[in-house]
């Protein structure tokens, strides 16, 4: 996924500008996809150069209100339908697993512990955020309720296996 992506997402539900957008990757999209106000802001520019979006309204202190164009709704629809999603294949908490080895088995089930509360206050938080959005039937609302049901049945997960690896230690 790009940022890009995210941001004709987020345009296809309706026009937004650059602040309204942000406070919606900090609210939803920040835990699959964060991005800062500069990295935002940048892109914004870019997909207006390339046609994909248009500045439709413009307000006091240079605020721009953004809205997809045909063009980038094909180019959305397009990495929706015709772009293999990349794996995934890095992660540092399981390089770590690998070489735990070379620690004291004190210190590699402490890893192991926490990590399996890192993944609980993950899951804590998902589980707020959950219950301070007012979820609605829109498209956004109904897909973010379903990405959000992922980080919580994955951080689950995670927290179980951090437990039961922490029993296979000796």
């Amino acid at each position: 996924m790009s940022l890009r992506h995210a941001l004709l997402g987020l345009l296809a539900e309706h026009p937004a500008s650059g602040y309204d957008l942000l406070k919606t990757f900090e609210t939803s999209l920040a835990n699959v996809w964060p991005a800062t106000q500069s990295q935002i802001y940048t892109e914004l520019s870019r997909l207006a150069d390339t046609g994909w979006i248009s500045v439709t309204a413009e307000g006091p202190r240079g605020r721009k209100e953004y809205t997809l164009t045909d063009e980038g709704l094909a180019e959305l629809r397009h990495w929706l339908t015709e772009t293999k999603p990349q794996r995934n294949t890095r992660s540092d908490i399981l390089l770590r697993v690998f070489f735990l080895g070379v620690l004291t088995p004190d210190q590699a089930r402490a890893y192991l512990t926490g990590l399996a509360d890192l993944s609980q206050q993950g899951h804590d938080d998902l589980r707020r955020l959950v219950d301070s959005v007012d979820w609605g039937d829109d498209d956004l609302s109904v897909h973010g309720r379903i990405a959000l049901e992922y980080g919580l049945r994955f951080n689950a997960m995670r927290r179980e296996w951090a437990e039961w690896a922490a029993t296979q230690i000796r």
